[in-house]
């Protein structure tokens, strides 16, 4: 939406020639652009190929700098830290995260390589800081409730029980809210919990979940007036830009009596 809002304002045409998961995809089309929009992260031997058909690529909604690239990243990394300091501030060490990793496609829209995600590297990093390498505990499965169900129960039967869990996505915390039903295990007063995404469905839930919004149509309208840019300036330096997210706290997180 936020694409598309943004290229009428500025007169602009949005086509979407293929998409990733299409069995017949011609790369070479994208030279009859101005300039390219990519949502998801790629190899670097595809990036090279598709910046040598047209070298306006814009890489959106990653939480990674990629090497020569424009980028339009969300700051889920930076998030990470404020969401941690915030439990720690509240009593919070023994923190446990619950997460998927990173895809990277290559041209075919093959998966090649899934690699941790920054959150949970920034989570491990956070955890080691602050002398809290006993409690540091990372559960890492699909991006699925059903998963987050599942390895939620190997969680609680952590020697110590963390007392608070920070999820990747809102859907994992579904599966996260319902294993500790299952256990009669309460929140927040037992697991305080924290996730990504906040998705309309968060404010319904008892307790209601915090998590962490980014605006995706500023976002998209940030990418189209990039885009702009680069077909009618001459940049010659790749530019990434920051989106900021914002913790919306509500129920499910409280403080160590």
């Amino acid at each position: 939406m936020g694409i598309n809002d943004e290229a009428k304002k500025w007169h602009l045409r949005i086509d979407q020639p293929f998409k990733m998961n299409d069995q017949e995809k011609d790369w070479s089309i994208l030279a009859n652009y101005g300039a390219v929009l990519i949502e998801g992260e790629m190899t670097p031997e595809a990036i090279k190929s598709i910046q040598t058909i047209n070298h306006n690529v814009i890489f959106l909604d990653v939480n990674t700098n990629i090497l020569n690239c424009n980028i339009i990243r969300n700051d889920f990394v930076e998030k990470t830290t404020y969401i941690l300091d915030l439990l720690h501030s509240l009593g919070h060490e023994n923190i446990v995260y619950i997460g998927g990793k990173s895809s990277i496609m290559d041209l075919d829209g093959k998966i090649t390589t899934e690699k941790c995600d920054l959150r949970e590297t920034r989570y491990i990093s956070w955890m080691k800081l602050h002398n809290l390498d006993q409690y540091c505990h990372s559960f890492i499965t699909d991006w699925s409730a059903d998963s987050a169900l599942k390895i939620t129960d190997q969680v609680i039967q952590l020697k110590e029980r963390p007392t608070a869990i920070v999820v990747g996505s809102d859907p994992m915390a579904l599966g996260v809210y319902k294993a500790l039903n299952n256990h009669h295990i309460s929140i927040p007063d037992d697991i305080s919990v924290v996730s990504f995404d906040d998705v309309d469905i968060n404010r319904f839930l008892t307790p209601t979940l915090s998590s962490v919004y980014m605006d995706t149509k500023e976002m998209g309208k940030t990418a189209v007036r990039l885009a702009k840019d680069l077909i009618t300036e001459n940049i010659s330096i790749p530019l990434t830009v920051t989106c900021h997210s914002n913790l919306n706290k509500r129920e499910s997180i409280k403080a160590i009596n």
